[in-house]
Parts: structure tokens; sequence; C-alpha cells
């Protein structure tokens, strides 16, 4: 027997159009059209990134003797200059200093940067640790101790050069070493500062007896050392300079996402599985290793490492290292480029202490953020 079957009425039929609606139309352009919006960090990196050229090219054009930017562009390229004597004015002298300026700015501003990061203060630089000061004393020690035997550096030429940076580079690798130590029984980053202040106090306090129970040639000797400049290294001392000024930049790029994660507090970057004590240990050893080779190479030099990390975080309004790291670097060498400009006095014939003139140009600097956080609390 057949089954009944049983027709629905149309009624009751679903409703299927014989021609189905268009598809809906995405109005806006496809993915590749579309008009990307443009990271203002980016145009400011990008800006940072071109800034230290013509800084540079105005390094090796200024001084006691004024070479016009074309010549010195000829001279970089292997051409020959309107005077002959350009060639090894710019060659000999001003390129080894703007690339040693460059060198150190980047080294100082990159661990100044690493240190407020770690300690969270804002006014912390290569200078709280005692390193500075513990290149100052091997010096002294080198300076005062060489004039006991009634010998000059300068009478030992190359060997004079090179024992005062040894002696600062292991005077500052001393003062890294007892602060590595006492790192890992300290657990607060504050106390760290205060002890690291302490030592920088102590070695500061041995370097003025040494000064006050020497002469006056020696003393003189070591406040020259002391007022910092570019001009001191050589070509064959460079690549000792960078070799060791590269080595601490990648180290520091290497914790720049751990440092990253201390941002969100103690507690969250541990819970994202950061060691403090580990991160502590490898911020302190990169920062000693760019502060020491640039007091060893230029003498202490102080406001970069302070003032710089504060002006990249204006430039770019944010705090994330991924982009301070290269813009600190950049900000670092033009700051010591301009600053070496200024302390040449173009068209003079006298040089300026560059202590002094990046003392006054941080100086302000310093003094805004101060106030700026003032308001901000009042605020």
């Amino acid at each position: 027997m057949r089954e009944k079957t049983t027709t629905q009425p149309i009624e009751d039929r679903e409703w299927m159009p014989i021609h189905p609606a268009p598809p809906k139309i995405d109005r806006q352009p496809p993915t590749i059209l579309r008009k990307r919006k443009i990271d203002h960090r980016s145009i400011v990196l990008g800006l940072l990134f071109i800034l230290p050229i013509p800084i540079f090219l105005t390094s090796l054009a200024m001084g006691s003797v004024s070479i016009p930017l074309g010549d010195v562009v000829t001279i970089l390229l292997g051409g020959i200059p309107q005077k002959e004597s350009w060639s090894d004015i710019v060659i000999q002298f001003r390129l080894p200093k703007a690339i040693t300026a460059i060198l150190a700015g980047a080294a100082l501003s990159t661990s100044g940067l690493q240190l407020q990061t770690l300690f969270n203060n804002p006014l912390a630089g290569p200078s709280v640790l005692g390193i500075s000061a513990g290149a100052s004393l091997g010096v002294a020690l080198v300076i005062l101790g060489t004039q006991l035997f009634g010998i000059s550096l300068a009478s030992l030429g190359e060997i004079g050069t090179y024992s005062t940076i040894i002696a600062a580079c292991l005077g500052a690798g001393i003062v890294t070493g007892l602060v590595i130590l006492v790192a890992r029984r300290v657990q607060s980053s504050t106390s760290l500062l205060v002890l690291g202040l302490l030592f920088g106090y102590g070695t500061g306090a041995m370097v003025e007896l040494l000064l006050y129970f020497s002469t006056a040639e020696p003393v003189k000797s070591y406040l020259n050392w002391t007022t910092g400049s570019f001009g001191g290294v050589t070509w064959e001392q460079l690549p000792i300079m960078s070799i060791g000024i590269l080595s601490g930049l990648i180290l520091a790029i290497l914790v720049a996402p751990s440092l990253n994660r201390l941002l969100l507090g103690g507690n969250q970057a541990q819970s994202l599985g950061i060691s403090i004590e580990r991160l502590r240990l490898l911020v302190l050893v990169s920062s000693s290793l760019l502060a020491g080779i640039v007091t060893a190479f230029c003498g202490p030099i102080g406001f970069i490492g302070i003032s710089v990390p504060h002006l990249c975080r204006g430039l770019l309004r944010t705090a994330d290292l991924r982009w301070l790291f290269p813009a600190a670097s950049l900000v670092g060498g033009s700051f010591a480029l301009v600053a070496d400009i200024i302390a040449q006095m173009p068209g003079g014939r006298s040089v300026l202490p560059i202590n002094s003139v990046t003392a006054l140009i941080g100086t302000p600097i310093i003094a805004w953020i101060i106030l700026h956080q003032q308001r901000n609390l009042s605020s």
C-alpha cells in the first residue's frame, strides 16, 4: 500500500525567492588600498636616524680651522680638497674625535636608560654606582704613583696613555665587581642604589686624599683628565673602545624585553617568568661596561646619561624600551657631538672642558624634569 502523502499548504511553506538577494558589498576598500595610520614614534625615530648626519658633518667642518662642508664631503669620499692640509685635519684629528663622541654619547645614554628603568629613579645615571669614581681612583693612582718614582706620564708616550686607560678600566671593574657582589645579597633596588652612591663617595674621598698629598704637576695632570675629552682617542685605540661599547650595547638590547616587563611591576614581572636577580645582574654588567669604557678613554663625562633618556621619552611619548634604546643611542651621540662642537669654540684657539658644556646643556633639562614631576604631583 502506498503511504499517503500530505501536502503542506502554500501559506505554511517557507518562502524562497526566485531571485536571491544580492550579497552585501563591503564598502570599505581592500586592506592593501586602505590608508595606514603612520605611528608618531616611527616618524620621530626616522628623523632621529637622520639627525646625526648633519651634526657629524658640521663637527668635521668646524674648529680652529674652518673647512667648507663641500670639501669635508670630498675628503670623506676620497677626493682632493682645495688645501691638502685639510685632509690631515679631518682624517687624523676630527674624524676619530667625532666617532668617539658618537660612541660615548650612545653608551652613556643607554647606560642611563637601563639604570633609570631598573631603579625606577628618573635621576639615576652611570655615575650613581660609583663606576666613574672607581675609574678616577685608578687614574689617580697611576698619575700620582709615577710621580713618586720621578716618572712623567708624558715622557712615556703611548705606554703612559695605555697605562691610564688600563688603570681606569681596572678601577671601574673593581667597583663593578663590588656592586655585583652586593647585588646578590641585597634584594631591594633602592638599597643597591644607595650602596652604589656610598661606593662612589668612598672612592672619591680616597682620590681627594691622594691629591692632597701630591705636588702641583700631577694634580694638574689629573684635573685635565677629569674635564673629559673626545679628542684623546687615536685610530689605534678606537677599535678597542668600539668593541667594548658594542658589547655593552648588544647586551642592553638582549635584556630590553625583560626590562619592559619590569615596568609592569616586580611581582607582575616574576609572574611572567622574569628572574629579577638575574635581570639586575645583567643590567649592572651592561651599564658598568658602557660607563667604564667611556670613562677610561674619555674621562668622566656627566649629564648625558641622565638627561638624554628623558629627552627620548618626551619625544617618543612612550616607555617602551624597544623604541627608547635606539632613540637614546641616536640622541646621545648627537648630544655629545653638539657638546663637542660648542667646546671647540669654532674660530677660536681655546677648547672648553667637555664636562662643563654637557653640564650647561643638561642642567636645564634635569631642572625641567623635576619641575614637571612636581606639577604632575600637585595636579
